[in-house]
């Protein structure tokens, strides 16, 4: 039997509720066997990065964070953000490999569809998203009301990301990426790909993937 990979999963919300702080943990593990997971969020943002302001300040905390797991003896660190933040950075100091929730869910997409569609919480895709995306990349929709992603978790926040979701399909998208790990939270992309019939993907559950494949 395979040792299993040893997963450093940082949150970039803060979050009190130790249930909630395993959500994405608990559904790596639960989809593939080859790994095992710790959390720790970032402190003092309640309301995770939802704009340049809130990454810039996060991108230390998550170094920070990653620095402890390197330490702790962890195989790789998973950064559940779909804006990558501090990625680079952590690379830049860690000596093990560091994978991001939007670059994860964008090569993925990529490998399965040819007209994208992304559904975030921000106006624009992410850039970490963008760079994998390319041309592939046809349309980018926001739910209405929903501006965090604190937004996704009450029914409001839900409801509008499923019709989202159904505009970006009429808009010719044969896939739909996740871009907020929010949505990996609310385990919404089964309920999307049942409604519209198409693959979407699901940030966390992309990184875990590859995450997985490097156990091979």
């Amino acid at each position: 039997m395979k040792k299993k990979i040893k997963v450093g999963l940082i949150r970039v919300v803060t979050l009190l509720e130790e249930n909630l702080l395993r959500t994405h943990a608990n559904l790596l593990m639960k989809n593939f066997e080859n790994l095992e997971v710790e959390t720790k969020c970032i402190p003092d943002q309640p309301e995770g990065i939802y704009d340049d302001y809130t990454e810039k300040i996060a991108v230390p905390k998550i170094v920070n964070v990653a620095r402890e797991f390197e330490k702790e003896g962890m195989d790789i660190i998973f950064i559940s953000c779909a804006a990558d933040p501090g990625v680079e950075e952590c690379r830049k100091v860690l000596h093990i490999p560091v994978i991001g929730a939007g670059s994860a869910c964008a090569a993925v997409a990529y490998s399965v569809g040819s007209r994208i569609g992304v559904l975030g919480i921000t106006e624009e895709v992410p850039y970490a998203m963008i760079k994998v995306l390319k041309d592939k990349l046809v349309a980018n929709i926001k739910p209405e009301r929903v501006n965090t992603t604190l937004d996704l978790f009450n029914e409001e926040g839900k409801k509008n990301a499923l019709t989202a979701a159904q505009l970006l399909k009429e808009k010719g998208c044969d896939t739909i990426a996740l871009g907020c790990t929010g949505m990996s939270t609310i385990n919404i992309y089964k309920k999307i790909k049942e409604n519209l019939g198409i693959p979407v993907i699901d940030p966390v559950l992309a990184a875990g993937a590859i995450i997985s494949y490097l156990n091979f």
